[in-house]
């Protein structure tokens, strides 16, 4: 059979990596160790795989989990073989993490070793209600994987202020402190306002990544599993 299909591109790549990019839309991870990934973000593996339901690990973090629209259903991928992980044709970035941090927000995480540690964390200024403003922070040594619409920018916060729309933004340095800021004045309110009124204000050694696209906000509790009830048991 012959095929532009079955190019080299498209061949599986075997380079030994724990974590690699097959291409710019896939993650592959060969184990080992374990890594957690989103819930759904597997599309093939190869091997003795097993994938169990990653609990929050504390009752702090399920607590947030329950309250935030950073409810990650996390699942731990174990065993011997390779696992291809991608989202809607996402674009697939890897960071190596090296004693440091990352904070990302929960839509487009994809995979980390399971040996880093995270958490659900509010931003700064924004209240416990406020849908989007939350974001899970990995810190430790170890490799994340993120996926993000379209192709994004990475800016440099260090030089001058740096505003980003809070449902654009991907990542940023975990040692930045961002704020929230209303960038609309009363007049533009009376008027019906711009669509652009709230973002993230960054100003500080580190950068944040911004994609081309803006998730639409998730409301509060609005997740599946019974509500409150169903997170308590989903952990």
């Amino acid at each position: 059979m012959q095929s532009d299909l079955f190019d080299q591109t498209n061949l599986e790549i075997a380079d030994g990596q724990r974590f690699g990019l097959q291409n710019n839309q896939m993650l592959r991870v060969s184990l080992g160790p374990d890594v957690l990934a989103v819930k759904g973000a597997m599309v093939a593996f190869q091997g003795q795989v097993r994938f169990d339901h990653e609990k929050a690990g504390s009752v702090g973090k399920l607590l947030k989990k329950m309250v935030t629209s950073e409810d990650m259903p996390l699942m731990r991928v174990s065993g011997q073989g390779e696992v291809f992980f991608a989202s809607e044709a996402g674009y697939v970035y890897l960071l190596h993490l090296d004693g440091d941090g990352i904070s990302v927000n929960g839509r487009n995480l994809l995979a980390f070793d399971a040996a880093l540690a995270w958490d659900i964390n509010r931003v700064k200024g924004a209240g416990i209600l406020a849908g989007g403003l939350f974001n899970t922070t990995v810190t430790g040594t170890g490799d994340v994987a993120l996926c993000t619409v379209g192709k994004p920018v990475v800016l440099d916060c260090s030089q001058q202020p740096t505003f980003v729309d809070t449902q654009a933004v991907v990542a940023w340095s975990a040692n930045l402190v961002p704020q929230v800021v209303n960038s609309m004045n009363m007049r533009s309110m009376l008027r019906g306002g711009s669509g652009e009124a709230m973002q993230f204000a960054f100003h500080g050694p580190g950068f944040v990544v911004v994609q081309p696209s803006e998730w639409a906000p998730v409301q509060q509790g609005s997740g599946g599993g019974g509500g409150a009830l169903g997170n308590l048991l989903n952990g």
